[in-house]
C-alpha cells in the first residue's frame, strides 16, 4: 500500500502510550494497535480529527504516501 502509518513516531515524540490515545480518542486499544501498525484499510474522518486533535498534529503528520515501485 502506498500510504504509510507514522503514528508511532507521532506518539513516541509526544511521551503518550497506546493505551493513554486510546482511552483519550475513545477508540479501542485493538482498534488503535491495528491502526498504528499498519493493519486497516481505512480509517474514520472522526476518528483522524479526534487522534490529531489529542496529539497536537496535523493528518500529514500521521500519513505519509509513498510511490509503489512497479
Amino acid at each position: 500500500m502506498a500510504i504509510i502509518l507514522r503514528l508511532d513516531r507521532v506518539m513516541a515524540d509526544r511521551k503518550m502510550s497506546l493505551t493513554e490515545l486510546a482511552v483519550r480518542v475513545g477508540i479501542s486499544n485493538v482498534n488503535l494497535s491495528n491502526l498504528k501498525t499498519g493493519k486497516v484499510k481505512a480509517v474514520r474522518f472522526s476518528t483522524l480529527d479526534k487522534i490529531c486533535d489529542v496529539l497536537d498534529c496535523q493528518p500529514g503528520d500521521i500519513l505519509e504516501y509513498q510511490r509503489e515501485e512497479e
